[in-house]
């Protein structure tokens, strides 16, 4: 997957086949995600586009709301590898900073359409964009065809309660990992790097693998039966794991840490 980032003043080269993508947060790219981005790579496959994905970083909440405590479902480098995973060969990566929160929703669509290359656009039907909100799934269909693309809205997916980033951290808080896996299509991930630790568990003959929660939403704190993947090295693999996630007491540890 091409992965490029891309601002209002300096957008990369558009693809020569034009986009066909679904445009959205994707935090979790949870189930309701994939219902935008199969329709957009079935526009892609009809109409000989490039199938693709626009996203944000930062999460626009986190600059709006700097004080909320850590929501994300996927940190940016967990976001792309399921992306890739569910086929897009393009992401582009919008730098989400105060100007493009300023952008008019004209403005937005002139830079998707005429910068980023984009000629199929595709939005849940609850989306908005521009300063202030102002533009919505409507908006972005009656001007698109003035900046060269089409856009389509879909209706949430997940019946009565749709699928939604909301709906699988409510159920994460809660401690309902399967009703969150329910959301996602696939058991909620916590991704970082292996940090150093006291050393206590190797002391005692069982090594521990320590992975800071910073960024990303906290789980209700307990002891989980968890799958461990070792994404490279010497190690690589998947293996069958216990979990504690929480505070420490015990050793004066005051952050919430993943073991």
């Amino acid at each position: 997957m091409e992965i490029v980032r891309a601002s209002h003043g300096s957008p990369p080269p558009p693809p020569a086949s034009g986009l066909s993508v679904g445009v959205g947060n994707f935090d979790g790219v949870h189930r309701g995600h994939q219902a935008v981005l199969g329709a957009a790579r079935a526009q892609a496959e009809a109409s000989g586009l490039t199938f693709g994905a626009l996203t944000f970083e930062p999460h626009p909440r986190a600059m709006f709301r700097p004080h909320d405590p850590p929501f994300r479902l996927s940190l940016e480098p967990l976001k792309l590898r399921r992306l890739e995973a569910f086929g897009v060969r393009r992401t582009i990566i919008a730098g989400f900073d105060t100007a493009f929160s300023q952008l008019t929703p004209e403005a937005f669509c002139r830079f998707i359409g005429e910068d980023l290359g984009v000629r199929r656009a595709v939005v849940g039907e609850d989306f908005c964009f521009g300063a202030g909100r102002a533009g919505d799934a409507a908006t972005l269909a009656a001007l698109g065809p003035r900046y060269g693309f089409e856009a389509t809205a879909l209706a949430p997916v997940g019946g009565e309660v749709a699928f939604s980033s909301s709906r699988a951290r409510a159920a994460l808080r809660e401690g309902r990992p399967a009703d969150a896996a329910f959301v996602l299509g696939e058991w909620h991930r916590i991704d970082g790097v292996v940090e150093r630790g006291d050393q206590r568990g190797r002391e005692l003959g069982f090594p521990t693998a320590n992975q800071s929660l910073d960024g990303v939403l906290h789980p209700l704190f307990g002891v989980y039966a968890t799958r461990a993947e070792v994404l490279d090295g010497p190690h690589r693999g998947v293996y069958d794991a216990v979990s504690s996630l929480g505070l420490r007491p015990t050793f004066h540890k005051t952050i919430p840490n993943f073991e």
